[in-house]
């Protein structure tokens, strides 16, 4: 899984993705201030999963599963199927990553794609994602949830995981 590539011939995205948002960062070569050169992470897109935003009472008409009253006031419980619907909820939101994913793939025109994200969701999304990329595009997985650590963080543990080329600053050129 080692990124063994110059950074001139290639560019990277980096999809960060939990359950409630989807994080879109590129690789790019900058200048920063005091002569620190990168690459660095630059964060583009930030996506919402609409539905973990909305309280109970809005996606349900009963916010406790599997209870009603039946006559004479005494409680019965059964299947509301809740959980199909919140799997379907997820697979819409992959859904909406998978598109913003290929439509950053041409506009940054990227030769890596890091898909990061808890087991789970990582196996959705490459049950979407990956029928759609390009065939010469490398793609490179992580199963871990990373998608509150902020970009220059982000960058210094996957560039630790060889999965990013490491920031350089003018003294390592």
């Amino acid at each position: 899984m080692n990124v063994n590539t110059s950074l001139e011939s290639t560019r990277f995205l980096v999809a960060v993705i939990d359950s409630t948002k989807a994080r879109f960062l590129t690789l790019e070569l900058e200048e920063l201030v005091d002569n620190d050169f990168g690459p660095n992470l630059i964060e583009r897109e930030t996506l919402h999963n609409p539905t973990k935003k909305l309280p109970g009472q809005e996606l349900w008409a009963n916010t406790k599963t599997g209870r009603n009253r039946g006559a004479g006031a005494r409680a019965h419980s059964y299947d509301d199927h809740r959980e199909n619907h919140m799997v379907e909820f997820e697979r819409r939101f992959a859904q909406n990553i998978s598109n913003q994913i290929f439509s950053l793939i041409r506009v940054y025109k990227t030769g890596h794609l890091l898909l990061i994200a808890e087991h789970r969701i990582l196996g959705l999304m490459r049950d979407i994602v990956v029928p759609i990329l390009p065939k010469n595009l490398r793609l490179f997985e992580l199963a871990k949830d990373l998608c509150q650590v902020k970009p220059k963080e982000l960058h210094e543990y996957l560039a630790q995981k060889k999965l990013l080329p490491e920031r350089q600053g003018v003294s390592q050129k």
